[in-house]
């Protein structure tokens, strides 16, 4: 039995890790090291300053963990299961840091992987690998959020250019990224991607304050007037909405897993507090009650490890259908909510400290919840797969 600062405690109980290849291995022992010596020890005090780790940043480039699973020179090699493995890790660690390699690798990078020239990926994709450059996703607008097709910033050709306007609201490292894959309506009615590099006159961003969740990764309000763009700046295969559709696909794959970290976090808090804290002459795991608890939360993280490896087998045969992967972000978000929220009740009053983690990961786990799709809107998802009936309005 080690501190909650240490390995995971006992959650493999199917022993699902003997399925793994050497890479799979590889990937979550390097992540595990990273994030019990570099991430756990610092990561407190960065949440509650709400200051952005870029040196873990930086770190996680340079250990190459960073890519989800592209294929390009320059980009780390690694399955399915090796992306989702390092963004289970990390969320361990981290829900911020998470969030930030989700934005950099799942969202930005895999924007100009499917969708753009080989230009585009020649330049962007090995140092947004590396983290020597930092990528954005401007999709979310103030008033479109869930119903983000019907979204109103514009790209008008003019010449030799495109003319952005418009709001965007809630953009991962919108105020610190070197390219913003910018999503708009064109000429045609239809959404495109536009890159938009630093420094771009027009370009106004804002760090978002307040935040009671993922405090370490900056969320940008983003101002676009009169933003002009050469015309090889649009994502030559985002061609519809539909498109943005195959990006946002692979993420929810990658929530699901992040939820699983999440979730494994807390129930190790709450197995290492449990058997060192003593209550009326026992220790809490001596009472039948803890035990139950204990044993429900592990009931639940089983279950959300297989469905994560299955959207993982999925994904390697390219078989990943869109409501799989909602069901999937579906189930495990909802499901390490309330295995994080038990896990603060069985640390009472020290639950809420942070140098416990627990509450840490308890208020994180809400905008996981929330991005890349509400609850409500994945299980609208996969109600119109199986009744074949759309219920959103």
């Amino acid at each position: 039995m080690v501190n909650s600062l240490g390995e995971p405690l006992m959650t493999d109980f199917l022993d699902i890790s003997k399925e793994f290849g050497e890479q799979e291995r590889d990937y979550l022992r390097r992540a595990r090291t990273f994030v019990r010596d570099e991430v756990l020890p610092v990561i407190n005090d960065y949440w509650e300053r709400a200051d952005f780790p870029i040196d873990l940043a930086r770190r996680m480039g340079q250990l190459g963990f960073v890519g989800d699973g592209i294929d390009y020179p320059g980009v780390p090699a690694m399955s399915a299961a090796s992306a989702g493995l390092l963004a289970m890790e990390i969320s361990r660690g981290d829900g911020s840091l998470a969030t930030f390699a989700g934005v950099q690798g799942g969202l930005a990078m895999q924007s100009i992987a499917l969708l753009g020239s080989e230009e585009h990926k020649k330049r962007w994709l090995p140092p947004l690998a590396r983290v020597d450059e930092i990528g954005a996703f401007a999709l979310t607008e103030p008033d479109h959020g869930s119903d983000s097709l019907l979204l109103e910033t514009t790209a008008v050709r003019r010449g030799n250019d495109y003319i952005l306007n418009g709001k965007k609201r809630w953009i991962g490292n919108g105020t610190v990224a070197d390219v913003i894959v910018v999503w708009a309506r064109g000429d045609d009615g239809q959404v495109g991607g536009y890159l938009v590099e630093k420094g771009t006159p027009g370009y106004d961003a804002h760090v978002i304050t307040g935040k009671a969740s993922v405090r370490s990764v900056w969320q940008a309000e983003i101002d676009l007037v009169d933003v002009r763009i050469p015309v090889d700046a649009k994502l030559p295969h985002a061609h519809s909405f539909k498109d943005t559709g195959r990006v946002l696909a692979g993420t929810r794959s990658q929530c699901a897993f992040s939820a699983l970290g999440h979730a494994v976090a807390a129930y190790d808090a709450a197995l290492t507090y449990a058997s060192n804290r003593r209550q009326f002459g026992k220790r809490l795991i001596e009472f039948q009650i803890v035990q139950v608890r204990l044993v429900k939360m592990l009931q639940e993280i089983v279950g959300m490890q297989l469905y994560c490896m299955r959207i993982a087998q999925l994904q390697t045969g390219e078989a990943l259908g869109d409501t799989v992967a909602s069901l999937a972000k579906l189930n495990n978000t909802s499901k390490a909510r309330q295995i994080i929220l038990d896990a603060r009740d069985m640390l009472g009053g020290n639950g809420i400290l942070l140098e416990n983690h627990v509450m840490r990961h308890l208020v994180d786990i809400e905008a996981l919840h929330t991005y890349e799709g509400t609850e409500t809107i994945q299980t609208l998802l996969v109600g119109r797969k199986i009744t074949k009936v759309g219920a959103f309005v």
